[in-house]
Parts: C-alpha cells; sequence; structure tokens
C-alpha cells in the first residue's frame, strides 16, 4: 500500500502530557470495577464483557496515543518510544505512517469496508436482542454460559419465547455462539466470509465491535475515539443483557421484557438511539483511516499474516 505523507503538527510536552493524563484518568474511571473485581476474583456479567470477550486489557486502552499527523515534542527518550509503530524525529515522536500502514495494510482495509458498508445500509430494529435468548436455547442449567444467574422466565418459558419469535440476527460473532438446535430457528445463516455483506447499524454487536476495531487499529486511532468506542460498548452491553433471558435485578439492572410488546417498544427505541450514535463514530473512524492511509493506489498483504487483500484479519 501506498501513501501520501501525513503533515504533521506540533505539541509541547506540556500539551500532549495533559492530554495523556486526561486520557488515562478517563480510562481508569471506566476499568475501576472490572480491575477491582479482577483482584477479588469476581466475575460480572455485564461490565467483565468487553474485556473478557475481547482481547484487550485495560492497560491498553490506558495508553493514549495522538493518531497520525502530530509530532510529541520532546518524548523520543520516554518509555513510549518503545511502542510499536512510533519513531524519533531527533528528540521528538510521531507515529511511523509508512511503517504503520505497510505493516498493517490488510486490516485497515477490511476495517474501512466493513464500517463503510455497515454505515450505507438501514439499521434493522427487529432483532429484540434474541441472540441472548437463543444462546440457552433448550440447555440445561448447568449449560447456560451465565450459569451464576437465574433465567427470568425459566427454561421452558424462554425456550417458547425463542420458538414464538422471528430470529433475525445479522452478525456472524453473536450467530456462532447459538445452541445448535436454535440457529435453523434464524432467518439467516451469517458465516465470516458475508460479515461485510450482512452487518447492519442497528445490530447491537456490530454497534460494540467498533470498540474492537479501534482497538486494533491502535496506534493509529487517536485515543479519543478509542474511549468513545469503548463507552458506545459498555453502553450496549447493558442493553444486551438487560434484554436477555436473565435476571440480573441484583446488580440493579431493571430487564427490558422483550417477551412483551411493550417491552419489545422500548428495545428498538433504545436500539434506534444506539444505531444513530453508531453511525456517527462509523464516520470518525473511516476518518481516522483515512488520514492515515492518504491516497491509497494498490495494497499488499499483512507482514504478520501474509494473508491475501481481502481477507478478514486475524
Amino acid at each position: 500500500m501506498q501513501t501520501t505523507s501525513t503533515p504533521s503538527r506540533a505539541l509541547s510536552r506540556a500539551q500532549w502530557q495533559a492530554l495523556e493524563a486526561d486520557h488515562e484518568r478517563r480510562a481508569d474511571d471506566a476499568t475501576a470495577g472490572h480491575r477491582a473485581r479482577r483482584g477479588e476474583q469476581v466475575a460480572h456479567p455485564v461490565e467483565d464483557f468487553l474485556f473478557t470477550y475481547y482481547p484487550f486489557r485495560p492497560a491498553l486502552l490506558r495508553r493514549w496515543h495522538p493518531g497520525p499527523g502530530v509530532r510529541l515534542e520532546d518524548a523520543a527518550a520516554l518509555p513510549r518510544a518503545q511502542w510499536k509503530h512510533y519513531r524519533a524525529e531527533g528528540a521528538d515522536l510521531e507515529l511511523d505512517v509508512a511503517a504503520y500502514v505497510e505493516a498493517r495494510g490488510r486490516t485497515l482495509e477490511f476495517v474501512r469496508d466493513l464500517i463503510t458498508a455497515t454505515a450505507t445500509r438501514p439499521a434493522q430494529l427487529g432483532c429484540f436482542g434474541l441472540h441472548e435468548w437463543a444462546m440457552v436455547y433448550q440447555q440445561t442449567p448447568e449449560q447456560v454460559r451465565h450459569a451464576d444467574w437465574p433465567l427470568r422466565l425459566g427454561a421452558d418459558a424462554t425456550d417458547d419465547v425463542v420458538r414464538g419469535q422471528q430470529i433475525r440476527c445479522t452478525h456472524f460473532d453473536a450467530f456462532r455462539f447459538y445452541t445448535p438446535p436454535a440457529r435453523s430457528l434464524n432467518l439467516l445463516q451469517p458465516t465470516r466470509e458475508t460479515q461485510v455483506a450482512l452487518e447492519q447499524p442497528g445490530c447491537l454487536h456490530a454497534g460494540m465491535d467498533l470498540y474492537k476495531w479501534a482497538m486494533k487499529l491502535a496506534p493509529a486511532i487517536p485515543g479519543d475515539l478509542v474511549l468513545d468506542c469503548f463507552d458506545h460498548a459498555r453502553a450496549i452491553r447493558e442493553l444486551d443483557m438487560r434484554a436477555s433471558p436473565y435476571d440480573l435485578s441484583a446488580l440493579g439492572y431493571e430487564p427490558v421484557r422483550i417477551e412483551t410488546p411493550a417491552g419489545r417498544a422500548e428495545y428498538a427505541a433504545a436500539q434506534r438511539g444506539f444505531a444513530d450514535r453508531g453511525q456517527a463514530l462509523r464516520g470518525r473512524l473511516v476518518g481516522a483511516i483515512d488520514a492515515v492511509t492518504g491516497a491509497v493506489t494498490d495494497a499488499v498483504p499483512d507482514e504478520a499474516t501474509g494473508a491475501a487483500p481481502g481477507a478478514p484479519p486475524a
């Protein structure tokens, strides 16, 4: 992949360290509960998801990156100079755009293609979070993913809800966790190969994945955008589990009773809000990707994977 050069602007050491400190405080506030529970070996079915499902530790979220085209003055002698894809320019430090694009070109293209395609489609608001119900369909209490938490309606009534609604999940990474008997009940049969063709902005999991893509593309994505994607994903996860079949009232989560018309209307309204906010984040992510790639004339595989262009990144 070939790129044009990215013009840089300089931040004094005082300026960029203030931005870094603000980022670290915001990240620490967002992860405090998870870090405390981890030390006590206590699991939380809602708040721990972003750290157990996605492979990013709180320490990585805490790292502030300015993104491309920003020169950090007097940073070359600091530990961040050892972070991958940075280069020194005298006493200063900046993202090594050419090396980054050479190494991550395929991932950049895949993520841009995926989120751009997703953004062009209308939001589908008729899934009602039934993916969580399909993940426990016809399971014994010991097999249920969050076995420490009871099902609100009990196993038989939960199965009745799955059978009584049209399940229409478009997201492969949710669909792949369906129980085997639930898969045939889904309107679509998503695969990894059809991911770009099927994802749509109403999907809560597609919205949560914006955090995944922002983190995967570090250090090219500015820190404020990464944290905005994280906050978006955390709020979505709360709705996801409030609408699930689990009774989490002991944790303070009021259920969204999608087995009722009122609950489905409540879910769709919240889903619409997340879809709109997700579209804004997709636009910002595309802008960040375009800022680092510049004028793309051809594509090459990622050095790390040797995969062909167009294949999903690892």
